[in-house]
């Protein structure tokens, strides 16, 4: 609770339109721009069966009087043309259209287990998790998580076809659509342009904000087009339509409720709302759930972090509500991406479990959960949470990298005891990869042949480690894509896997287990090579990876790196950058600089994220008045230590430029 600062650090009857000759014969014509057309002498079955999912948007398209690039483009937002094996997303929403049918998702879903208990401001304390956040079965749904019900009353299909069937699902988002645009009083038009207003309804949406961020994006696809190989190994394409306009006056038809911003820190390409969390007294002397500051004034904000909320949408709302509960600055809803913001940038929100990182960051929870590889998140939040980040990142100087950009497993223990129970979320399923694309800083090679310092980068879609632990512990979890790469003692996969001595356990393919998993994105100084296998130095020792030159799991990067100085044999690792004790004035304690269990040691070099000073937000009381910001003399490096990031002090290394 309060008093001890726990709570500030814990984590805490159907009408079918029938097809024409007409409609079909435009369809027929858009297939080369599709990318759908076959060849003269006729497509292999292969290629036809690879070619399946475009037919299906282009026969929906027609019976439908939907326009083939619409449907494309809408799917496209809601799952990247992804089938997802039939499985629901974390909102109950399955196949390429992403159809919600919630009630049935959470009558038929596993249990969620959460990834930790940490006390989220980063002190030592622990508490128990909040009761469970997931929607109940009998509540009423909203309308954005019951879409597919609604699509097997205008198809006739049958929802278990709907949930299953990829070709149904398209066919039930094509009726969707047409359905909302004969609501508007709109012709089934054949050009794009006039489908705006039906698009922002097929959001779900309540509200016109979120319908229309959800509509732009859309049309945003629409000019730029996509092309990629779905889970199901099926080819899509769509092609660009750079000057398309579409008639957003149709948003003032919907319907839909004026949602107010007022307040919010949001860029103006996303929807979002203010919903604060309390900052109120109780109990004896307690307070919560979060501090008041005067950032970036006071200091610099330097990281974001990102989290997964392990609930759902309206349950996780509830909590950052609750005065006793702990506060994050941003959620993102996972069907439309509409965000909410619940506490200002200026102020520390207790999200990260280490007070120095809640101090200097900024938290940001995404409506999913870590352990189920197929609750998959949405192209909508993906894009939705980019905005946000590359705006926040250029208001406040934040770099885009992982150094800065940070996972909630990569936030590092403060001190040794609280290293077991530092949270894992977004866990493994996350994909970096595509999410540093949306924000304009894709992880390319920056270094010429075998540098000496790479970049994690596997292939998402086909890099599938084997992970247990999602639904039953030991049990092997569903095959899916994933962001990390496991690493060994030795070039081989029966070596032993690399073991993090802060951990206490026994390495395991656990789906919560870090002690021997990179992630896409961060960067490692090369220790060795060997045929198909890179070395890296991590956590002290010589971690090995598969790195063969025709599926590469890293590409070669330039950065800067450090070292012990010359005539230490190793030098001590921080969860926290803190100031001398000669830097806190009269009335604020003097924090202890604790290293962590583990060593930097001669000869070993790690990659450098940032140069920063000793800094510490004394801010223990409710009234505001004993706040202090202490920053120090003593300069501290952050690096890519393990698979968290960690600190050493400037006086211990010396940098080198490496890479290049």
């Amino acid at each position: 609770m309060r008093g001890s600062a726990t709570a500030r650090d814990r984590a805490a009857g159907p009408r079918r339109i029938r097809r024409t000759a007409g409609v079909l014969g435009s369809a027929a014509l858009l297939l080369p721009l599709l990318g759908a057309a076959p060849s003269a002498a006729g497509p292999s079955a292969a290629s036809a069966s690879a070619r399946a999912l475009q037919s299906a948007f282009v026969s929906a398209a027609a019976e439908y009087h939907v326009p083939p690039s619409v449907l494309l483009a809408v799917s496209y937002l809601q799952s990247r043309w992804d089938a997802h094996g039939g499985v629901p997303s974390v909102t109950g929403g399955y196949g390429p259209m992403h159809l919600t049918d919630a009630r049935t998702a959470l009558a038929d879903a596993p249990p969620h287990h959460s990834e930790g208990t940490e006390d989220a401001r980063g002190d030592s304390a622990r508490v128990p998790l909040h009761p469970q956040t997931a929607l109940p079965v009998n509540s009423a749904l909203p309308a954005r998580l019951r879409t597919l019900p609604r699509a097997a009353e205008l198809t006739g299909l049958p929802a278990e076809r709907l949930r299953t069937d990829p070709a149904a699902n398209v066919a039930g988002g094509a009726a969707l659509l047409a359905a909302a645009q004969r609501d508007l009083g709109e012709p089934l038009s054949a050009d794009p342009a006039d489908w705006y207003g039906a698009v922002a309804r097929f959001s779900g949406a309540d509200d016109g904000a979120t319908a229309a961020a959800y509509a732009n994006d859309v049309y945003d696809v629409l000019r730029t087009g996509e092309e990629r190989t779905t889970d199901a190994g099926q080819q899509i394409a769509l092609a660009p339509q750079p000057g398309l306009a579409p008639d957003t006056g149709q948003l003032t038809r919907t319907g839909l409720r004026t949602l107010r911003a007022d307040g919010t820190e949001c860029p103006q390409t996303v929807s979002c709302e203010w919903l604060p969390a309390p900052y109120e007294e109780f109990g004896e002397g307690d307070y919560g759930n979060h501090d008041l500051g005067d950032r970036p004034a006071s200091q610099s904000i330097r990281y974001i972090v990102i989290h997964d909320t392990e609930g759902t949408w309206e349950g996780v709302l509830n909590l950052v509500r609750d005065p006793a509960y702990v506060s994050w600055n941003y959620t993102l809803r996972s069907t439309d991406g509409h965000i909410a913001q619940h506490v200002k940038a200026k102020d520390v929100a207790w999200h990260s479990g280490n007070w120095y990182v809640n101090a200097k960051s900024i938290g940001l929870e995404h409506e999913g959960f870590l352990a189920d590889p197929d609750a998959w998140y949405t192209e909508a939040m993906y894009r939705s949470s980019a905005r946000l980040v590359a705006y926040l990142a250029k208001k406040y100087d934040i770099p885009l990298d992982r150094q800065h950009i940070l996972g909630h497993d990569t936030v590092p223990g403060p001190t040794t005891s609280t290293v077991p129970g530092m949270h894992t979320d977004p866990g493994p399923y996350w994909d970096w990869r595509h999410y540093f694309e949306l924000l304009g800083r894709p992880f390319e090679p920056r270094a010429g042949g075998n540098g000496a310092v790479v970049t994690i980068r596997p292939a998402y879609a086909t890099n599938q480690p084997l992970y247990t632990g999602c639904v039953t512990a030991g049990r092997p979890c569903a095959a899916h894509g994933s962001s990390e790469v496991r690493l060994y003692s030795d070039h081989d996969e029966k070596s032993a896997l690399i073991k993090d001595i802060g951990l206490g356990t026994t390495p395991t393919a656990g789906v919560n287990d870090l002690s021997s998993r990179v992630s896409t994105g961060q960067q490692y100084a090369v220790a060795d090579r060997h045929g198909d296998w890179t070395a890296i130095w991590y956590l002290g020792q010589k971690a090995w990876f598969k790195d063969p030159k025709k599926s590469p799991a890293a590409v070669p990067a330039s950065g800067r790196v450090v070292t012990p100085k010359a005539g230490l044999t190793s030098v001590p690792v921080y969860g926290r950058a803190y100031p001398e004790a000669s830097a806190y004035p009269t009335g604020v304690p003097a924090q202890t600089v604790s290293p962590l269990p583990y060593r930097l040691l001669a000869g070993q070099k790690y990659v450098v994220g940032d140069e920063l000073p000793g800094e510490y937000f004394y801010a223990v009381t409710f009234a505001t008045g004993s706040h202090r910001v202490v920053t120090g003399k003593d300069l501290y490096y952050e690096i890519q230590f393990g698979h968290r990031v960690a600190f050493v002090r400037a006086a211990d290394v010396r940098v080198a430029q490496s890479g290049g």
